[in-house]
């Protein structure tokens, strides 16, 4: 899907908004792992979510090959969609994002701030990307899905940044939405020649891309059961698929509950706020404790836009604290 010299001209673009985010290894999250953790902190980007970096090489491109383009459109559960409002604002190219009734209020108001135009639609993410490429054919819009490579090499580039940071890494645990995160990250290892594991991590009530693993083909889902909406996808991608099924070991499914106990470990280890997706690695490293014992482990923390009121009740269970 890319090269080296792709990757590190992505890797310009992404670092003329923003410089590289830290990566450290938190000695009370090694004491609590058993093995030592390098954490990269994607929740440091001017969005809050890793998301971004795709959506400045995607436009990149965009305003060099279509420079007369009306707008662009797309959907999201919300680092996507501020992704592409931040860019899209850069670029000067209107941007409308479509998220589903419900979706978190706090990502939306961020995406207002970016100067997107939210738009409401269907009971999930799936059905809210429907409706996306029904807009975007009716008002002559560009369509951005959330994996496409002009996406998967920007993101990639947190993965490259990772690698030439920290040592050389055992395993890395990344979550799964629709695909981009993990794919750049397994696409990077390969392009640098390394031997790092990389393992995939869902929620066990959004598991499609768990089970499409297992099975070799594509399996949808019928619900998306789960806070971590950054994981909350029904139908995964078979580009991405193919990719994750040739690069990772496995992938790891955990629960909600798991995901809120990673959430207060950040926070207490290392004073750093994870929404659900972003504190999903930490939690499947958790989880196979055992396994990684003694080890190097990277995890990412994807993102820290979580809604004061999910993080009240899910995280502290609205006790006060």
């Amino acid at each position: 899907m890319f090269t080296l010299p792709d990757l590190e001209a992505a890797a310009a673009i992404v670092h003329a908004a923003f410089p590289p985010t830290p990566a450290y290894a938190w000695p009370l999250l090694a004491s609590r792992a058993g093995a030592e953790v390098w954490v990269k902190h994607e929740n440091h980007t001017p969005t809050g979510a890793f998301k971004v970096r795709g959506g400045l090489t995607y436009f990149d491109r965009l305003k060099r090959e279509r420079p007369g383009v009306r707008g662009v459109i797309s959907a999201t559960r919300g680092n996507h969609g501020q992704s592409l409002a931040y860019a899209g604002g850069r670029a000067g190219v209107p941007v409308t994002i479509v998220v589903p009734h419900g979706n978190s209020t706090e990502k939306n108001a961020a995406m207002r701030a970016q100067g997107a135009v939210l738009v409401e639609h269907g009971e999930d993410f799936d059905a809210a990307r429907l409706h996306a490429r029904a807009l975007a054919e009716r008002d002559g819009l560009e369509f951005a899905p959330s994996f496409h490579p002009d996406l998967v090499v920007g993101v990639a580039t947190w993965a490259l940044e990772l690698f030439r940071t920290a040592p050389p890494l055992d395993a890395l645990y990344v979550p799964v939405g629709l695909g981009s995160g993990i794919c750049g990250a397994i696409m990077t290892r390969d392009l640098l020649g390394l031997k790092t594991e990389i393992i995939g991590v869902q929620s066990t009530g959004a598991p499609s891309y768990a089970l499409s693993f297992a099975a070799g083909h594509v399996v949808e889902t019928q619900r998306a059961d789960t806070k971590a909406d950054g994981m909350a996808t029904r139908i995964p991608d078979a580009a991405a698929l193919s990719i994750i099924r040739a690069g990772a070991t496995h992938i790891v499914t955990v629960t909600d509950d798991e995901v809120a106990a990673a959430i207060r470990a950040y926070w207490t280890d290392t004073h750093n706020l994870a929404e659900g997706a972003g504190a999903a690695p930490l939690a499947a490293l958790l989880q196979e404790r055992e396994k990684q014992a003694g080890r190097r482990i990277g995890v990412v923390l994807c993102g820290g836009n979580i809604d004061m009121a999910l993080f009240r009740s899910w995280v502290l269970g609205d006790r006060i604290v």
